[in-house]
Parts: C-alpha cells; sequence; structure tokens
C-alpha cells in the first residue's frame, strides 16, 4: 500500500547538510510509523547533491522519490515538480536547510489529518538569524502583505501541506512567472497557520539571494495586483488636475502682464498638459493591458470547495 502523506523537498546546494536532513527524514518516517514518502527534487543542483542522494536513498528505510530537474527552474518549479509526483493524500514540503524544524511537519500533517483545513501554513513566529536578514525579511514581507497578499502572515510562509484535493487545484494553475506561495492564497480554501521559531542555519549557505527576492516580489507585484498601472493613472490624473490649475495661474499672469517673456506661457502650458496626459493615456493603455494579461493566464474564475447534493 502507498503512504497516505507525502513530504516533497526541494534540493539545491545542499550537500553538506545531506546527512542530517536523511537523519531528519527518518526521525518522521519514524513518528508517522512509516506511513510517509519522501519526494527529493534536485533543482539543478551544481555540488554533488544528486550523487550522494542517489547513494543513500537505497539504505533508507523509508519510501523516497528522487527527481532530478534538468537544470536550476527555481525552489517554486521544483515544489511544483514535487507535488505532481507525491501520491499521498496529505502533502507537506518542507526546505532541506532544517532551519525549520522537521516537528512542523508532524504539526501540519496533524491539522490536515483532522479536516479542519485544506492547506496548513507554518507561520514564523521567530528566527535565530543575524539582525540583517531579520530586518529585510521584515520589510520584505511587510510590502508583500501592504501591497501583493494581505491574507500573509506578517513573519512570511516557508513551509505548507495541503491534501491532494487542493493541490490538483494548484497544479491546475499552469501560468509561469508567478508566485506559488501567492497561488496558495489566491485560491482560498479553509486555512490554518501553525506557529514556530526558524532556526539558525548549520549547513550551506541561503540561495535566497536579494537578486532572488527583488524577482519574488516583481513576479508577485505583476501576477496578482495592478497596482503600478492604478498608481500611474492615479499620477496621471493627479497631474492633469495640477495642469489644469497651474495652466490657469500661468495665462493669468500672461493675460495680466506679469509674464512678459514670448511665448513662456504656451511652452509651460504644452509641457504640463501634455506630460500630464501622456501618463494618463499610459495609464489607460496598461489597464486594458493589464486585463489582457489577466485572461491569458485562465485562472478560473471560481473554484469550487465542495459539492453536496441531497434527496438522490
Amino acid at each position: 500500500m502507498s503512504p497516505t502523506q507525502s513530504l516533497v523537498i526541494p534540493i539545491y546546494g545542499n550537500e553538506s547538510g545531506i546527512d542530517a536532513l536523511l537523519g531528519a527524514v527518518s526521525g518522521l518516517a519514524d513518528a508517522l510509523a512509516g506511513d510517509l514518502e519522501v519526494v527529493f527534487v534536485v533543482d539543478g543542483s551544481p555540488d554533488a547533491s544528486l550523487q550522494r542522494l542517489r547513494e543513500a536513498l537505497p539504505r533508507l528505510d523509508v519510501a523516497t522519490q528522487l527527481v532530478n530537474l534538468s537544470r536550476n527552474f527555481g525552489a517554486f518549479a521544483a515544489i511544483r515538480a514535487g507535488l505532481g509526483v507525491a501520491r499521498g493524500r496529505a502533502i507537506a514540503v518542507m526546505a532541506a536547510d532544517l532551519q525549520e524544524p522537521p516537528e512542523l511537519v508532524l504539526a501540519l500533517f496533524e491539522a490536515l489529518r483532522s479536516d479542519a483545513c485544506d492547506v496548513a501554513f507554518g507561520q514564523r513566529t521567530g528566527r535565530a538569524d543575524p539582525a540583517s536578514t531579520r530586518l529585510a525579511s521584515r520589510l520584505f514581507w511587510g510590502l508583500y502583505r501592504r501591497w501583493v497578499m494581505p491574507g500573509m502572515p506578517s513573519g512570511g510562509v516557508d513551509v505548507f501541506a495541503l491534501n491532494d484535493a487542493f493541490r490538483d487545484q494548484l497544479l491546475a494553475l499552469g501560468e509561469s512567472n508567478s508566485s506559488l506561495l501567492a497561488q496558495l492564497f489566491w485560491l482560498g480554501g479553509r486555512r490554518r497557520f501553525v506557529p514556530y521559531a526558524r532556526r539558525a542555519r548549520e549547513h550551506g549557505r541561503s540561495a535566497w539571494t536579494l537578486r532572488k527576492k527583488l524577482r519574488y516580489f516583481s513576479d508577485s507585484v505583476y501576477a496578482f495586483t495592478d497596482l503600478p498601472v492604478r498608481l500611474l493613472t492615479a499620477v496621471g490624473a493627479l497631474g492633469m488636475a495640477v495642469a489644469t490649475v497651474a495652466g490657469a495661474v500661468v495665462l493669468t499672469a500672461r493675460l495680466v502682464g506679469d509674464i512678459e517673456v514670448p511665448g513662456y506661457a504656451a511652452t509651460v502650458l504644452a509641457v504640463m498638459f501634455f506630460g500630464a496626459l501622456n501618463t494618463l493615456g499610459i495609464g489607460l493603455v496598461g489597464t486594458y493591458a493589464w486585463r489582457a494579461y489577466e485572461n491569458s493566464k485562465q485562472r478560473p474564475l471560481a473554484v469550487v470547495q465542495s459539492l453536496e447534493r441531497f434527496g438522490d
């Protein structure tokens, strides 16, 4: 019989921590009485992570799958690949660096097992990271909550678990250059948040660089909100109002003789009016482009959580 619970772990640059990771996986399997399948997804890792897993997994007393991607596609793409092959009715995602305590996976599975939610998120209540990292994280997730996804916890989300029906709905969203976490929140469903404290890193270096953070934030903004377009339209409308008032002031000053330089009034009026009109026009065109982009993603207009029939 196949295990009813699956654990997906993306692997990138984790060679030095493979032994510790496999030890944590074995402990989770023991705690779940062997009812666990682990899916390792090697995301084009440049080190020997793939080779070490190939050597170690046959000796591991846990049901496992080893997925090797052809190149580095990113953590979210690796997680989606793992979710696609996971066979359990409950699927959790865990980071390979073990900064999230493995016991959190048990709590996430327990939340799903009680049928109290469709997706359970690990919510950070503290983190044993340097002050600069904590400050950058607080700023990043603050902007994320304010401009992209208000329902996101203040400390952000790294790990989660979901049932197989919710997984199928997630994988049906086949859009690229998007955010997996934002898709989970966009789908809605019954949610539960499990608090935990993030551990200090013991092995390797984080692959979550500033460039990747900025890319992740921009993908989330452009895929889930039209805020930049709305800001541009608002700035254009405000500029038109300011240009109208300033134009009236300049024209009045020209008529009463306070402006004597030939062509000054006409130049100022033209620059202010057409500059504001251009900004407003770009905003309006951007609105239509956003709507076309939204339709091209072909997301469902509604997500059916349950369907019940009575009286048949």
